[in-house]
């Protein structure tokens, strides 16, 4: 029976661009920034990458539909480049694809990269995709803000809660990911903020206002893996290995009957049930020492905490007033500031959030270090909650 990939892939090295407004860069500028510093920290010459995965959505804004721009930039040694996109697990199916392929043993060093080049396009929030039979027919009038205020109503009715502390713990998150994202130098937003900035802000789509979404940016992210075996010839004694990675597609359930409540994420769920058999978990929140989730609303990252087994059932309020996921909380969340301090480049996110919990398992994450951890936690949620694909993955720092 198979037993899944875990300890059997090194993260070698990472490198992440500063994600904002960069007027002045192109998408291949941003993964050459990327690209010196995993470089740089994983020690090897680029010649001795075997193969590559580039992990990019809207491919119609700044990269072509193949993955020559990823070759073509970075010089790449005339090596299998595999161009992928999975909504906004994009940047971790990346990753996905250059771990598996080191841990079957097709390559001893692979490289994962995600970008996306979003602010050239002019819009407030993400670009419009071309349209098509599928996008009429199942998204008129569809915008993100719209759906996932509809996540909030309903975990709202279904637990009993009132709106007013709903909102209030959804501020929580946001005042809380901003105080993260204000010591972390390469975030696009680094403005600390205050309760009462976030319950008095434009309203987008009820209960959203203005400071419970994220926005949208810039950026880049890659990873360079290997195997243990690998890490160790290199002089390595301990280094960041992946202890699982899970990904789980909707198939559809949620649109087609009234058994889902609207108020979880069932593909998240059965994700992190799946990464914590597969890395060994018992008790994630005794285990999981830093978390990077899918914050692309204050609602999602309240929901989320829920699905992702870190709080009971209607406990996730409660949890996020009384600090749990703060930076000196029992879970930290978002030590980097998240999507919301972040923005979403698409395809880079996934890459990036696994950047901060390798910069914290490996003790290089500076002003906003932990202390001593040892299991990371990244979580993706790409689509709408009645359609989505959720990812999972764990890392760990170990002896190799």
């Amino acid at each position: 029976m198979a037993s899944g990939i875990r300890d059997k892939v090194v993260i070698l090295g990472m490198g992440c661009s500063r994600f904002g407004e960069r007027w002045d860069c192109g998408a291949d500028d941003l993964m050459i920034e990327a690209f010196e510093e995993a470089v740089a920290d994983a020690g090897i010459d680029r010649d001795r990458l075997e193969a590559a995965w580039l992990g990019v959505f809207y491919d119609e804004q700044n990269v072509s539909k193949s993955a020559l721009p990823l070759a073509m930039a970075l010089r790449l040694p005339d090596i299998p480049v595999t161009r992928v996109e999975n909504l906004c697990a994009t940047g971790t199916e990346a990753l996905r694809g250059a771990a598996y392929a080191v841990a079957a043993g097709a390559c001893d060093f692979a490289l994962a990269m995600g970008v996306e080049k979003l602010k050239d396009t002019g819009f407030g929030g993400l670009p419009e995709r071309t349209k098509g039979t599928f996008e009429d027919l199942w998204q008129p009038g569809f915008t993100p803000p719209g759906a996932f205020a509809q996540l909030a109503a309903s975990y709202a009715a279904k637990h009993g809660i009132e709106m007013p502390l709903l909102k209030r713990a959804m501020a929580h998150v946001s005042v809380k990911s901003h105080e993260n994202g204000a010591r972390t130098p390469r975030a696009h937003l680094r403005r600390r903020i205050t309760e009462q900035q976030v319950l008095e802000a434009p309203m987008v789509a009820w209960p959203l206002g203005v400071y419970d979404c994220c926005g949208v940016s810039d950026g880049a992210a890659c990873a360079i893996v290997t195997t243990p075996e690998k890490a160790r010839e290199l002089g390595r004694r301990e280094g960041v290995t992946i202890k699982a990675m899970q990904l789980v597609p909707s198939n559809g359930v949620e649109l087609s009957h009234s058994a889902w409540d609207g108020a979880h994420t069932p593909t998240t769920r059965l994700a992190a049930r799946r990464a914590y058999a597969e890395a060994g978990v018992r008790d994630p929140r005794a285990e999981v020492s830093v978390m990077e989730v899918h914050d692309c609303f204050s609602i999602t990252e309240l929901v989320l905490m829920e699905d992702l087994a870190m709080s009971g059932e209607g406990r996730a309020p409660a949890d996020i007033l009384d600090g749990a996921f703060d930076f000196d909380g029992r879970n930290p969340c978002q030590t980097d500031g998240g999507l919301k301090c972040f923005g979403h480049p698409v395809g880079a996110s996934g890459l990036r959030m696994a950047y901060e919990v390798y910069a914290q398992l490996s003790g290089r994450a500076g002003e906003r270090q932990l202390p001593s951890p040892s299991l990371g936690l990244t979580h993706n949620l790409g689509g709408i909650p009645n359609r989505n694909i959720a990812s999972v993955s764990l890392f760990g720092l170990q002896r190799l």
